[in-house]
């Protein structure tokens, strides 16, 4: 009962880019399939997830030669390469799993900092393949912004 009731009282931090930058998971991508075409005009509101499994799963492409944009957390990794980041969930916290996007073009924030980005999809690799990853968008702006109300994003 005190466990929980520490929970309670005093939450946890927010997660952010420790967790997502250590993912080695392999994503199991296999084959792809038919998505709604996206609203026109650009740039485009998507999530990270939504984006995500458009890139690599959607036959007709709807996402190559638009522009999107997406928000996320600053996370690093080798070099100069960074990711908006975010922890996309099921139903709980406990599977959470990072969804990422590599940004080209323009120079990192500080880690952590929450930022949305504009840009076009770079496309690789075979639809529906682990070749498909990373995904990379060669991005045109960016945006610092305060916390999301949550930093979760719904599968």
């Amino acid at each position: 009962m005190v466990p929980a009731t520490a929970l309670l009282l005093f939450p946890p931090p927010a997660p952010g880019p420790y967790g997502a930058e250590r993912d080695a998971s392999a994503y199991a991508a296999q084959g792809g399939g038919a998505f709604d075409p996206l609203p026109k005009g650009d740039p485009v509101e998507l999530t990270l997830g939504q984006f995500s499994s458009r890139a690599v799963y959607d036959r007709s492409r709807t996402t190559r030669g638009r522009t999107t944009r997406m928000t996320g957390f600053v996370g690093k990794g080798d070099g100069d390469t960074w990711y908006p980041t975010r922890l996309l969930i099921g139903c709980c916290a406990v599977d959470a799993r990072p969804d990422k996007v590599e940004i080209r073009g323009v120079d990192a924030p500080q880690a952590d900092n929450r930022v949305t980005v504009t840009g076009t999809w770079r496309p690789s690799g075979k639809l529906g393949s682990d070749r498909a990853w990373p995904l990379v968008l060669d991005t045109t702006g960016l945006q610092r912004i305060g916390q999301p109300d949550s930093p979760y994003e719904k599968r």
